[in-house]
């Protein structure tokens, strides 16, 4: 479970290696938004000269648009390389884009969905291949196509990716990037953490090394959440020494199978994440 994943632009190799030592649990390298047309080819370059050696986290890259003139030149320099995690998919609006992707490459994918059309395929998109890892919001884009300014319009969007994750059992998604880098105190950078996990987001992409800690913090379980989530397992394992079927919290709540694999993920990022 990755709880920050950090965006570096692919033509900024002298961050590649600072990048992986952040405090991320996961670096993507950028190919698509971050890099201008003329750097394309220099990025590409050095994106894979870095994925020649595996690295202490995951590294991703996010490839150019599906439908446009830069990715297969993009999978070519970076599809097999031994530091290369899985690739960032922009822009998808169809299982079928995915599908033919995933004849060519043998690596996961985490598809990012950034217009109407492709939220209107998410579950489709989320469920077209063994090979999707996971699904995402692409919210800079989405809200200009949507005509949305606020997270408050977003609402109904990042609710819909959340459970076309869940449909698809794969798990729940990253927030997109908070762009408002400028944010020193981190209060809204911390308030729209809060709003995402409240409607299943896990974790965040982050555009600068500083909104790292403020993200890890958000998403990280309170003490509280774990103390009942271990509760509610060790009715579980009481429960099963019984040879019983229906486990009961001292609350006086049924625990179901939803409700026991949610308490396992806490406890799980509690240990990961024990500060």
């Amino acid at each position: 479970m990755l709880l920050t994943w950090l965006y570096v632009p692919g033509d900024r190799p002298d961050r590649f290696a600072k990048a992986v030592t952040s405090g991320a649990d996961a670096v993507i390298l950028d190919l698509e938004d971050a890099v201008v047309a003329g750097r394309k080819a220099y990025a590409r370059q050095a994106v894979a000269e870095f994925l020649g050696d595996p690295h202490p986290v995951p590294v991703f890259v996010r490839v150019n648009e599906l439908t446009g003139p830069d990715v297969d030149t993009d999978l070519a320099a970076v599809a097999g390389r031994p530091g290369l995690a899985g690739l960032r998919l922009p822009k998808v609006e169809s299982a079928q884009s995915v599908i033919a992707l995933a004849g060519r490459v043998d690596t996961p994918l985490h598809p990012l969905i950034e217009s109407a059309l492709g939220l209107e395929a998410a579950y489709a998109i989320a469920a077209a291949h063994p090979a999707v890892a996971s699904i995402g919001l692409g919210e800079a884009d989405l809200r200009s196509d949507l005509g949305v300014d606020d997270e408050a319009g977003l609402a109904w969007a990042r609710g819909r990716v959340v459970v076309a994750a869940r449909a698809a059992a794969l798990p729940p998604p990253a927030m997109s990037v908070y762009p408002n880098v400028a944010d020193a105190d981190a209060d809204g950078l911390a308030a729209s953490c809060a709003l995402g996990r409240r409607l299943g987001f896990l974790g965040r992409a982050a555009i600068h090394p500083r909104q790292l800690p403020v993200i890890a913090e958000a998403f990280r379980p309170s003490e509280r959440e774990v103390a009942r989530a271990a509760e509610l397992l060790a009715a579980v394992a009481e429960a099963q020494t019984r040879d019983s079927g229906t486990v009961v919290l001292p609350d006086g709540r049924f625990a179901d199978r939803a409700m026991v694999a949610a308490a396992r993920r806490t406890v799980d990022l509690a240990d990961r994440y024990a500060a």
